[in-house]
């Protein structure tokens, strides 16, 4: 009686299982979505040439050039020259250098800030969480463009102000996600059987409470950048931002707006960048929560 043939199957013809984590899981969702791709080309192109500043600019941003005063765009000025004749081109290049550093810095700052009170409100609640909760109220009280406004008139005008101003508004709003995230944890089986085992609370916001925290964090720093941009164009443009001879966006839209009429690119050109600054942010903002909130998964 013949033996039955036994087929071994060689390794190699195994496929390959990928790697699974949920980092790496929220990852290759996230590139399945068109629209967060694109938005993250657009930041990613915007950062690369505001690393690249000094090697793409034709000109120093801060060359004055009177007799070549408010040029059309041309072979010489790719996107025409501004009021004292500087190449808005090279000008615009280091404005990206400005804007995107207080986007990132401001809400960096508010998100640290806003992650310690609202977890702190939210662990040990009492008075520790009344205290911090009216605080938030306070400040929400207030539109958070003329707060920003009052706190630099009070500092003074420059960058680095308007850039504290812009984190100080931006707290209640990562503070009071942060709370109500670990209000919903602090009820959680793991955390009480840590509590039970003895566990300390330093280390429990370390190992369970923070890291459990993080998506709603994420999402709202990503939508936050774009929000930060568009306050520090404002305060710019009111003259509360950078200084001349720094181009921030909102600076030279404040000096170009008496030429809208006589030479409308010195409006256009900056106007464009914060418009797709601000797009390539909300679009991976929207694409990131699509990704990490459970509510948005099919």
């Amino acid at each position: 009686m013949s033996q039955p043939t036994i087929h071994a199957t060689s390794p190699s013809n195994v496929p390959a299982k990928e790697a699974s984590g949920p980092w790496r899981d929220a990852w290759r969702a996230f590139r399945k979505n068109k629209t967060a791709m694109l938005g993250l080309g657009i930041i990613l192109f915007f950062v690369m040439i505001a690393l690249l500043a000094p090697w793409i600019a034709p000109y120093d941003y801060k060359e004055q050039e009177l007799v070549n005063r408010l040029k059309p765009p041309s072979a010489q000025h790719w996107l025409g020259t501004d009021d004292l004749g500087r190449d808005l081109f090279s000008r615009l290049i280091y404005g990206a250098r400005i804007s995107l550093w207080v986007g990132f810095f401001s809400v960096i700052g508010s998100m640290i800030a806003g992650t310690i009170l609202g977890v702190l409100a939210g662990f040990y609640g009492k008075w520790i969480d009344m205290l911090i909760s009216r605080m938030f109220d306070i400040l929400l009280a207030f539109p958070s463009i003329l707060l920003a406004i009052a706190i630099v008139a009070i500092l003074g005008p420059s960058l680095q102000n308007a850039l504290y101003a812009i984190a100080i508004v931006n707290i209640p709003t990562y503070g009071r996600l942060v709370r109500a995230k670990v209000l919903s944890l602090r009820t959680e089986e793991y955390i009480t059987a840590a509590r039970a085992i003895g566990m300390k609370d330093s280390r429990i916001l370390i190992t369970h409470i923070l890291p459990n925290s993080l998506t709603p964090i994420i999402v709202q720093g990503t939508l936050g950048i774009a929000h930060a941009i568009i306050e520090a164009a404002a305060l710019g443009f009111l003259g509360l931002g950078a200084q001349p001879p720094d181009p921030e966006w909102g600076k030279i839209l404040s000096d170009s707006r008496q030429f809208i009429q006589k030479a409308p690119w010195t409006v256009i050109f900056p106007g464009l960048s914060i418009m797709l600054t601000v797009l390539g942010f909300n679009l991976i903002g929207d694409g990131l929560r699509d990704v990490l909130d459970p509510r948005m998964k099919k």
